[in-house]
């Protein structure tokens, strides 16, 4: 009977170099790759040693002890990797909230902007009110002045005098109808003057408030202010520490790939929500406006429909213009808003619907001026240009789409 010698060394030494390499394949940071190297250097120089010296000398609990070892270095590569990946979604989700935050303080900021210009002009109307009433008051001061003299010379002869020195009854008639006439004038001159000493006394806290108004609009608008370059601080640093989470190509394309389907899944559910409606019959339809049309911003392009993305693996859909933060962002033509919200990797996003099928995409803006379901008009302003869904300059990226599938913008609107 031929008896078969069991060789522990031999099989750890195989099994060790199999997890070896699984191990060094599925490490993506190189502080895990060091950690697992350091782990594994041992009981491989002792799986060698051991089967060159003498293979009986290890024995099954040593190997199992080693095995276990092992699996503990593996399940602690699996935590690490886990807590990265739950990183990174907490710094998107900062990011996030960071963006809605400014979209949010900058809105706050145009509405206090147009309560603040209203008030200038309430100011301003009833400064010239008060200049308009101080000359009136000096006019009417002049007349009563004519008046009181008047009065005075009449006051040396009473009316009674006046009118026994008349000779004819009809000249004694029309003297007393004077005298009436008289001082009703100088009573309504009076009753005049005293209306714009009241109205001016009215008016002079009226200024008052409003200016009160006008130092508290200024003071709120220097307060938002501030906020919002405390929001835009806390965006840089969740953005900073994103982009340093994110490092690899291969991170990049991923992202950009789920970016992608979140985009897809949108417009999905926009075709299928708008398929049974229809837009108004508003000048001409969209595809009659080939070539006609105007971009939705002024700027740079920076890439155009087809660009390579990442290691030539995804091209771009749309176009991705450079422009000014805060910039306009204008609708290429009428329709209706089926989508103004904020979605993740496109950031502050607004989708038109233009009937027949076509569709035009606003991404990365810094403030959405339009709701769901608005109708909106050929050049209308619709958002603000910005840098939201992560972006690292400011820009406008526009896609136009029919049927749901992309097509180049330049072949529809002029540069």
């Amino acid at each position: 009977m031929i008896k078969l010698r069991k060789n522990p060394p031999c099989r750890l030494k195989i099994t060790s170099r199999m997890v070896y390499l699984v191990l060094i394949t599925n490490a993506q940071e190189s502080s895990m790759f060091r950690f697992i190297t350091r782990l594994l250097f041992v009981p491989l120089v002792c799986g060698v040693i051991s089967v060159n010296s003498n293979a009986q000398q290890s024995s099954d609990e040593d190997y199992q002890a080693k095995l276990q070892q092992l699996q503990s270095a593996i399940e602690q590569l699996k935590t690490e990797l886990s807590q990265v990946k739950s990183s990174r979604d907490q710094l998107q989700s900062d990011l996030q909230g960071s963006e809605v935050d400014i979209s949010d303080l900058l809105k706050k900021i145009e509405t206090l902007k147009g309560e603040l210009a209203s008030q200038k002009k309430q100011l301003t109307q009833l400064n010239r009110k008060q200049v308009e009433l101080q000359g009136a008051k000096k006019d009417q001061q002049a007349h009563i002045g004519q008046h009181i003299n008047a009065a005075y010379r009449l006051g040396q002869q009473s009316q009674i005098k006046l009118l026994l020195n008349q000779e004819k009854p009809g000249t004694v008639a029309r003297m007393g109808k004077y005298y009436e006439y008289f001082l009703d004038a100088r009573a309504n001159k009076i009753d005049t003057y005293l209306d714009t000493i009241a109205e001016l006394d009215a008016i002079k806290p009226k200024i008052q408030q409003r200016t009160q108004a006008l130092e508290k609009s200024q003071g709120s608008l220097r307060q938002r202010h501030q906020q919002l370059l405390k929001k835009q601080d806390q965006r840089s640093v969740a953005l900073a520490k994103l982009s340093q989470s994110i490092k690899h190509k291969d991170d990049q394309l991923k992202k950009m790939a789920q970016d992608k389907q979140r985009l897809e899944k949108v417009l999905k559910e926009v075709s299928a929500a708008i398929a049974n409606l229809s837009l108004p019959d508003d000048g001409e339809p969209f595809r009659q406006r080939r070539g006609k049309m105007t971009l939705p911003t002024k700027g740079k392009l920076l890439k155009a429909f087809g660009n390579t993305k990442v290691a030539g693996k995804l091209t771009w859909e749309g176009l991705l213009i450079s422009a000014k933060a805060g910039a306009a962002v204008n609708a290429i033509h009428h329709g209706r808003v089926v989508f103004a919200d904020y979605l993740r990797g496109q950031g502050l996003l607004m989708i038109l619907d233009h009937g027949d099928g076509y569709m035009s995409l606003y991404a990365h803006n810094q403030a959405l001026l339009k709701e769901t379901g608005d109708w909106i008009s050929s050049g209308e302003t619709i958002a603000r240009v910005g840098n939201t869904g992560g972006q690292t300059r400011t820009g406008l990226y526009f896609e136009i789409r029919h049927q749901g599938k992309p097509t180049d913008p330049i072949k529809w609107c002029r540069r």
